[in-house]
């Protein structure tokens, strides 16, 4: 299984692009802006999405994608997510007003996109690769996944806080090779870390005790223009963990 970072900044800007993880190349987790560096040929590729939670910046490019390979579908896109998320999308984004619903185009029996509600701890494999949605602590109804193959095991918080659940969902299971965990914030920024429901690097410490792994450790989500400072407070806050800092274009395999 191979994970390619096609963006995984906290917002934009020259060479920023916001998360979204191409898993081989028939998985996206989340659609930010990085999709958009994508060739037509591999958007046309991509059969199911999983997301994490309804923010603009995590969700952003799944319509602007369909409508740019409508004609070079031959199967629907299938978007999996909280019922809480894929009901955003319908209100807020495919309603006809924003943009198209792709739910019910070219028809409503043969659509571009269809919706696949999963709730938490729920799983679905595909092609050997095993999803498992774990809830986490944000400002709206989100989650982060665990992804298993043959290789290993993968999990990504998506954008969390504080939080008991995410860390017993991964400790149920006796493996996790790589942990993509954000850190939006500086430890300066505590106070908007707790109002926004993010981590900060003195937060993510005080949780990843909680967990029994060692995996490979990256950071995401930080904010624009404060990704050193929050990666050198990570790297004290977690001493002794193996940290990385996730880029865009980063590949991973397991």
């Amino acid at each position: 299984m191979q994970i390619r970072v096609l963006g995984c900044s906290g917002g934009v800007g020259q060479g920023l692009r916001t998360t979204s993880l191409l898993v081989d190349d028939d998985v996206l987790i989340d659609a930010g802006s990085g999709v958009g560096d994508l060739s037509l040929a591999e958007m046309a590729g991509i059969r199911h999405l999983f997301l994490t939670h309804s923010h603009l910046d995590h969700i952003a490019f799944i319509p602007l994608m369909l409508d740019s390979i409508f004609e070079e579908r031959r199967e629907p896109l299938i978007v999996h997510g909280l019922p809480a998320t894929l009901q955003a999308l319908q209100q807020h984004i495919f309603n006809w007003v924003i943009w198209p619903d792709f739910n019910k185009l070219p028809t409503p029996q043969q659509p571009v996109m269809k919706y696949a509600p999963m709730s938490p701890g729920e799983t679905v494999t595909l092609a050997g690769r095993i999803w498992e949605m774990i809830p986490v602590a944000h400002a709206v109804p989100a989650v982060g996944y665990r992804v298993a193959c043959a290789g290993g095991a993968l999990a990504f918080s998506g954008d969390t806080f504080t939080n008991d659940t995410f860390w017993a969902g991964l400790n149920a299971h006796d493996r996790l090779d790589v942990l993509i965990v954000e850190t939006a914030f500086a430890n300066a920024d505590l106070a908007i870390s707790r109002m926004a429901k993010h981590y900060c690097p003195s937060l993510l410490a005080d949780d990843i005790k909680k967990l029994r792994h060692q995996p490979e450790i990256y950071i995401t989500h930080n904010k624009p223009g404060e990704e050193d400072a929050i990666f050198t407070e990570c790297q004290a806050a977690l001493a002794g963990r193996r940290i990385h800092r996730l880029n865009s274009g980063d590949v991973i395999t397991l």
